[in-house]
């Protein structure tokens, strides 16, 4: 896909998620809001994937830690092939496999499961080094929110992947500044995130997180740096191209109504 291509499959992915929330009546879609752009580079760009084999040993591997947004992860995997965009209908009701956080065991594409925050950089850690052990030359891609990096299992895992040069692991820091009860600098701010970052030993770029093309250039340059994992922090908006969701955090956790529904697809509908 061409970097225009990109930008509007993730604003296709966007409407999906206001759709799926809609029509579940449960989800966050602000945070997803935020990693569209991410999404969209890594899952029609970047991961190397073969949908007709979802346990194909040889594929990258991609942990979304913050599991709660699932949302996107459904809609990328539906477009991508793995399962029909017809299953997003069934988010978060009984019968459907497409819960409320992922599951590797019932849902294909899916490498992980999810659920506490905090996990995923050890859990895409564990996967970096068992593969290298294997001798297969892929990549683990992690994202993380900047809400979730108060959690200490987070910097244990930065220290031991440091330690283990696991090069060919690359987390991605949504810093949309907001997590569950507010803004993260003023319940708990872990900003500079960058200088902790680089404190770990960990190769870190700072860019914008809706930047399709500086997210392939951060890719690009992290792929190069085989000695230590890299860290891709990127500044976004939570809510982003959603009028009523952007920078809100009132949309964390919130179902659209039939109207504001219909406000984002009018928002968005020049930009798919």
């Amino acid at each position: 896909m061409t970097v225009d291509e990109l930008s509007r499959m993730a604003n296709r992915l966007r409407m999906d998620v206001v759709q799926e929330v809609h029509d579940a009546g449960d989800g966050h879609p602000g945070p997803c809001m935020s990693i569209a752009e991410i999404m969209s580079v890594l899952f029609f760009d970047e991961l190397r994937l073969d949908p007709t084999q979802p346990r194909w040993p040889e594929r990258d591997r991609f942990v979304l830690s913050k599991g709660h947004a699932c949302p996107i992860l459904y809609a990328a995997l539906a477009h991508r092939g793995y399962f029909s965009l017809d299953e997003l209908k069934g988010l978060r009701t009984i019968g459907s496999f497409l819960q409320g956080h992922p599951d590797m065991n019932k849902i294909p594409g899916v490498d992980t499961v999810s659920g506490s925050l905090g996990n995923g950089v050890a859990i895409g850690l564990g996967m970096a080094v068992g593969c290298r052990m294997q001798g297969i030359d892929n990549n683990v891609f992690v994202i993380v929110g900047d809400g979730e990096e108060q959690e200490g299992v987070i910097w244990e895992a930065a220290m031991a992947a440091a330690k283990m040069k696991a090069g060919n692991l690359i987390v991605f820091a949504d810093l949309n500044n907001h997590q569950s009860g507010g803004k993260v600098t003023e319940l708990s701010s872990l900003y500079p995130v960058q200088d902790k970052w680089e404190a770990f030993h960990w190769h870190v770029q700072s860019i914008d997180g809706h930047d399709v093309a500086a997210i392939q250039n951060a890719i690009a340059e992290a792929k190069k740096v085989t000695d230590r994992p890299s860290l891709i922090a990127c500044k976004t908006l939570k809510g982003k191209n959603i009028p009523y969701m952007e920078d809100n955090n009132a949309w964390h956790k919130r179902t659209p109504t039939d109207e504001e529904l219909e406000i984002a697809r009018e928002a968005l509908r020049d930009k798919m």
